[in-house]
């Protein structure tokens, strides 16, 4: 109940939350400095800031050589750590968990399933799009359906980074989140096969003869998952 307290009290504070979205979409590290102007505050103020999101482990922070003398730079940067609130107390890590688990009992089967729900899903993320702009696939320019295939991952907390050229029919797809890390490190190569196969549904309910190549994988230590995919309007 006290860490309940602590979390809810430091983002209660509407500065404090707009930074830590800020950083969140920054994809990388941030120090006071950029901070303080990004928000036009002191950076004293925007220190403090900082260091209370640092204080509920939503924010990690180490000092770096600026090259330029004088002390260490400090940059802070997202926490690994996964912050939750329920009320009353849900663990939903747990059920998914025993349900990929279960799943994985029944072998090759299991995962095959999986796999194409996972596809599914994916889908209706889309679908969910067109839906709540009243629009089909057939009406949408390229840009138009990168840029819903970016809301679309953005809702799903995947924090998507895109590139498209229309001219190469390419898309670079990078994404700096992974909603399943926790139960990826219990079954990391199904869980990645799966999460690629909701991706796969997302882009097919957009594009015609897609293909998608993983270049970087979270799971191997890398900033994001990465991907190279070719499409065709």
């Amino acid at each position: 109940m006290e860490q309940t307290l602590k979390i809810t009290n430091v983002l209660a504070d509407p500065t404090r939350y707009y930074i830590y979205q800020h950083i969140v979409n920054n994809h990388g590290d941030v120090s006071v400095q950029e901070i303080a102007d990004s928000f036009n505050i002191h950076p004293n103020v925007a220190r403090l800031h900082l260091s209370k999101l640092e204080d509920i482990d939503m924010l990690t922070s180490n000092s770096r050589k600026t090259g330029k003398g004088g002390r260490p730079s400090r940059l802070y940067r997202l926490s690994d750590k996964v912050i939750q609130l329920h009320f009353p107390y849900r663990n939903y890590q747990l059920l998914a968990k025993i349900a990929v688990q279960s799943m994985m009992t029944l072998g090759e089967q299991g995962k095959q399933a999986l796999y194409e729900t996972g596809k599914v899903f994916g889908e209706e993320l889309i679908n969910q799009q067109l839906a709540l702009n009243s629009t089909s696939v057939d009406r949408l320019a390229f840009a138009e359906k990168v840029n819903m295939l970016k809301n679309a991952a953005t809702i799903a907390g995947l924090s998507p980074e895109i590139q498209a050229s229309e001219e190469e029919n390419k898309i670079s797809f990078r994404i700096f989140n992974c909603p399943f890390k926790e139960v990826t490190e219990v079954e990391p190569g199904t869980i990645c096969s799966m999460h690629n196969s909701l991706l796969k549904g997302m882009f097919e309910a957009l594009f015609e003869n897609v293909n998608i190549v993983e270049i970087e994988n979270m799971m191997s230590n890398c900033a994001a998952c990465s991907y190279q995919a070719s499409v065709l309007t």
